[in-house]
């Protein structure tokens, strides 16, 4: 293997929902998304590229932010229907041994408890392959669904998620690493000395704890984060095994991203490599250069003739209703949002119509395997590290397949990127390196 290889991930934009549907390759998308198979397959098939893990993205409110309608989003299915990825993570886990499988629950519609039983009920059952990814919440709606007028200010919500990280991380910890004996002559199943309250008193959250079943083989799930703005990095740098980053400025914005994370890391007392950073991507690729260049011309004429797809996802996230201005009208200075920064951030000085236009993620990769390998490559050893993740809001089983079994081989002959798994457990693969 390379001296600095790479680590590969699957962002599953859009959650349990409608994925791929109306397209070529669609399949029956539109008609079977509810039927956790395609979840299933995908899962089997990066496990088989060696993917450290796959996110299952999720929001619990049907968007209305563009155009102030739900009509666009639920017209297009765009980030909606989307179902419980804490029912669908353990059917994924049971038909793999390997890869990681990453629900998305946020601090803002949990309990600390009931977020660390779930977790801990899931690291058993994938026998230690669960992460969590931690996110705020950004919605008035999914707020309001939750009994709030609207959702808590921005900066506060890492507050909250600091408090419910801690909180979590103690009750998952509850029970001592050998607190089960099995003793069957003194007919003791677990040492109760071993299991401990842990009588938490925050500013938001309390808990007497424990939690009412042992430690779970990772003890503590291997945690994602995708903050983005000042306050957000602060929070992944010091809690995150694996930080998302979405920056489109180019391999500059994305070392410099790199760097700070692993800065903020250190003054939290951490190991910088235990903060792995993942760039998210979308390679197009062809049997030859010009299909794939070809290909992606065709996704771009698409994106340029439906721009407001790109635009319901903008919306939805930062809370501004994208609609308001002229497609060719520069979004000005001082638009704020009280949702995802950073997209607002990069949004800011650019049109509707260039922003529909924009890579996912930033970074053209367009080529066959191995120019994109190459691509990745070149990209990867000039940022430093630590990996890519791949998203791609139509997921289908074609795409899926032109990465595990084209992209992923040429991959690994450059020894860029395992060929086996080195470890039982997801957070021990993904610090492996």
């Amino acid at each position: 293997m390379s001296a600095n290889p790479f680590h590969l991930a699957l962002f599953g934009a859009g959650g349990f929902g409608v994925k791929s549907w109306g397209r070529t390759w669609s399949g029956r998308g539109g008609v079977d998304w509810w039927d956790p198979q395609l979840w299933i397959d995908v899962a089997r098939a990066l496990e088989r590229a060696r993917f450290d893990f796959i996110i299952i993205e999720d929001s619990s409110y049907v968007p209305d932010a563009y155009g102030s309608s739900f009509e666009a989003y639920v017209k297009s299915a765009t980030a909606t229907p989307k179902m419980d990825p804490s029912v669908l993570a353990p059917l994924m886990n049971w038909h793999t041994r390997n890869i990681g499988i990453v629900p998305t629950l946020s601090v803002t519609e949990y309990h600390p408890y009931l977020l660390a039983r779930t977790i801990n009920t899931l690291d058993h059952m994938s026998q230690g392959r669960t992460g969590w990814n931690i996110v705020t919440g950004s919605s008035h709606r999914s707020a309001q669904n939750f009994g709030l007028d609207e959702q808590i200010e921005h900066d506060e919500r890492y507050d909250i998620a600091e408090e419910f990280f801690d909180l979590a991380c103690r009750l998952w910890t509850s029970w001592d690493e050998d607190a089960v004996l099995l003793d069957e002559a003194t007919q003791t199943w677990a040492d109760y000395r071993k299991v401990h309250t842990v009588d938490f008193v925050g500013k938001y959250f309390s808990s007497r704890g424990p939690l009412n079943a042992p430690q779970s083989p990772q003890g503590l799930p291997a945690f994602v984060q995708a903050g983005g703005s000042p306050r957000g990095k602060q929070f992944a740098s010091r809690a995150a095994n694996a930080i998302i980053s979405g920056v489109r400025t180019g391999v500059d914005g994305m070392k410099a991203f790199r760097e700070d994370i692993r800065r903020l890391a250190i003054e939290h007392g951490r190991n910088p490599d235990d903060a792995k950073v993942l760039f998210v991507i979308s390679p197009v690729l062809g049997e030859t250069d010009e299909e794939a260049r070809d290909k992606h011309r065709r996704q771009r004429d698409f994106a340029e003739a439906h721009p407001e797809l790109s635009l319901l996802h903008l919306s939805r996230h930062s809370g501004i209703d994208f609609a308001q201005w002229d497609m060719d009208e520069v979004i000005p200075e001082g638009t704020t949002t009280n949702g995802h920064q950073q997209m607002i951030a990069q949004a800011i000085g650019k049109t509707p119509r260039q922003i529909a236009r924009q890579e996912f993620g930033g970074m053209e990769f367009v080529g066959t395997p191995d120019t994109v390998a190459a691509q990745m490559d070149e990209v990867m050893q000039e940022v430093g590290g630590d990996g890519f993740l791949f998203a791609n809001f139509d997921l289908n089983r074609r795409w899926i397949s032109e990465i595990a079994d084209g992209l992923v081989p040429a991959l690994q002959r450059r020894g860029l990127t395992r060929t086996a798994y080195s470890f039982d457990h997801f957070r021990d693969n993904l610090l492996e390196f």
